[in-house]
């Protein structure tokens, strides 16, 4: 089991310094991003959805978008609002309910050649310990991951490609706005400007630690 906790340390490290590393330009990504519901409104979730574990009555969002940072990430467009997502799911002892919303994007967003589904809310009634990643899994798959353990689609979608370059990098941002940026991330971007931002490696790291969570499971109930 140890063996197994330091392989995925591993993996999660070297995804995350691959997708550090890019030229000094503000490059952006196609990734899913991950949300904490905060009443009716959103906030960037500070840590990954394989750790986070909500309690009863909390909203989970996830967003594909092309972002540089987590300033600039878009978020869900349906309301965090547990009510309306689970008015229909009667509570259970030894179990919770979260909402989870999922927003497929724009068609500007979307891969060449696909177009995203409709935005869905489900309520996923799971274990009373269960994370945020496995309350997804639970109503939103198949769910789709790259060698290195990352979430690459939710619900089958998109059909290719895993938190891609975005060809066309837009110019760098004034030196007051990259500076407002930075505010925002809590930090200077990555690599010193280059690549994604602080911003954008935590919410991709995110991810990361979910899909390595769910290898995880998967070993240890194999085994």
């Amino acid at each position: 089991m140890r063996r197994t906790r330091i392989a995925g340390a591993v993996l999660l490290a070297g995804a995350v310094t691959g997708l550090a590393a890019g030229p000094a330009q503000a490059q952006e990504y196609r990734y899913w991003s991950f949300w904490d519901g905060k009443g009716s409104s959103w906030a960037y979730a500070t840590e990954g959805p394989a750790t986070v574990r909500p309690a009863d009555g909390a909203v989970a969002g996830f967003r594909f978008a092309v972002s540089a940072d987590s300033a600039a990430a878009g978020k869900p467009r349906a309301a965090a609002g547990f009510d309306a997502i689970c008015h229909g799911t009667p509570a259970k002892d030894g179990r919770k309910r979260i909402g989870i919303v999922i927003d497929f994007g724009t068609a500007s967003d979307a891969p060449g050649g696909e177009r995203p589904p409709k935005a869905r809310t489900e309520c996923a009634q799971v274990a009373e310990d269960a994370s945020a990643g496995e309350a997804l899994a639970a109503v939103a798959r198949p769910l789709r991951y790259d060698s290195n353990a990352l979430l690459c689609a939710i619900a089958g979608y998109p059909k290719s490609g895993c938190a891609d370059q975005v060809k066309g990098a837009k110019e760098p941002a004034s030196s007051a706005s990259a500076s407002a940026d930075a505010a925002a991330d809590g930090g200077e971007a990555a690599g010193g400007g280059g690549g994604p931002s602080a911003g954008l490696v935590g919410g991709v790291a995110a991810v990361v630690v979910l899909g390595a969570a769910a290898v995880w499971q998967a070993r240890r109930r194999r085994g």
